[in-house]
């Protein structure tokens, strides 16, 4: 089933959520979770479910991303024909930038209409789930649709720009509301940046969006045409974690301290990732380790609780990080204390400090700062 479709990757949408994660990489090089980036559960669940050729569209930012990627290896995409394509942020008529999916969507019909696949899987980088791509296609198939919505149902997180999607019985999507006023905690079937198209449809519909001068898929597409159009929604139930801020980033790498979601994430089917050589993590004869993710290439000699520690993390003696998510190379002094602080890469903390935040709002500290 797979074999028709291929898969179609953006790296930079949705960036204004979380601008501290952002200032020098895509969203889909934001690590998550110890070892791994977003981008790697998108590309995972496409190479699991039998799709082969990817198309990644970048805009900015993106250099991180393509030393992550690399030749696509690690994910069985190093192939001759297919694999892992980079796709520029021009258009083939055009040097401008897109701002807009319909414009990012416009500068690839050229690459589109090259490929024989019947399906195209589109995704972008601002979740994190183990979606079987297979049982999509197929559910899309099976309605005949020209489009299919993957959503979510939980609460309505705190971006300003989303989609609720209501269906009848049989899946048809009979309503689509933009950013709607919602409650607070509210619950509803969230659309998650995630769908199935026909790739002929697709390329006819961006001809004429484009002649007719629209510049939003979803707002001139999808839901000002949607009673003329077979759409319909496919309903995940599994674990779904929306990156739309920073306490949503921290809540759902904390999470990962669950071992029911560790096993719902990371069971089954394997998520991929960049393969560096690094030693085991070694920890000192008055390290404290208490239910945390610890990560290859780590110095433990102080207390760790409750934390994530990517790569190359350093805790010296009398240490203390509790609640936290330290990213890859990263060295925390003697007797300093850390409670819900993120930092990121290569984060120098000297001695006797003592900073912190809390889980709605967590202490964050930028790459390559020294305090």
């Amino acid at each position: 089933m797979t074999a028709s479709a291929i898969g179609v990757i953006f790296s930079n949408m949705h960036e204004e959520t979380v601008p501290e994660l952002v200032r020098r990489r895509t969203m889909a090089s934001i690590p998550f979770g110890g070892r791994y980036r977003i981008i790697d559960f998108a590309l995972s669940n496409m190479v699991n479910s039998g799709i082969t050729t990817v198309g990644l569209v970048t805009s900015n930012n993106y250099r991180s991303l393509i030393d992550h990627i690399g030749s696509g290896k690690d994910w069985d995409l190093a192939r001759k024909d297919g694999g892992v394509i980079l796709l520029p942020p021009f258009s083939e008529k055009n040097d401008k930038l897109y701002t807009t999916r319909l414009e990012a969507l416009s500068s690839l019909t050229g690459f589109l209409s090259r490929r024989k696949e019947k399906y195209i899987v589109l995704t972008d980088c601002d979740g994190v789930a183990k979606f079987n791509i297979a049982d999509m296609i197929e559910y899309h198939e099976s309605k005949n649709a020209d489009i299919t919505l993957v959503t979510h149902y939980g609460k309505v997180g705190n971006r300003s720009d989303f989609m609720l999607v209501d269906a009848n019985e049989e899946g048809r999507i009979t309503d689509i509301k933009h950013s709607p006023h919602v409650v607070e905690g509210m619950k509803a079937n969230i659309y998650i940046n995630v769908m199935v198209i026909n790739r002929q449809f697709l390329l006819n519909i961006v001809e004429d969006s484009i002649a007719h001068g629209f510049t939003s898929f979803g707002t001139d597409i999808l839901i000002k045409q949607f009673a003329t159009l077979k759409l319909y929604r496919y309903d995940f139930k599994g674990y779904y974690a929306g990156i739309d801020s920073m306490a949503a980033y921290y809540k759902h790498n904390m999470e990962l301290l669950n071992k029911e979601v560790r096993d719902e994430l990371f069971g089954d089917r394997d998520i991929y990732t960049k393969v560096r050589d690094s030693a085991p993590s070694k920890y000192g004869e008055d390290a404290v380790v208490k239910n945390s993710l610890i990560s290859d290439g780590c110095v433990i000699e102080g207390v760790v609780e409750n934390s994530i520690l990517f790569r190359g993390v350093k805790v010296a003696k009398g240490a203390v990080v509790k609640d936290s998510i330290i990213m890859q190379d990263n060295y925390i002094g003697e007797n300093t204390t850390l409670n819900c602080v993120i930092t990121d890469k290569n984060v120098v903390i000297g001695d006797r400090k003592n900073l912190s935040g809390c889980s709605t709002l967590p202490y964050f500290i930028q790459k390559g700062t020294r305090i």
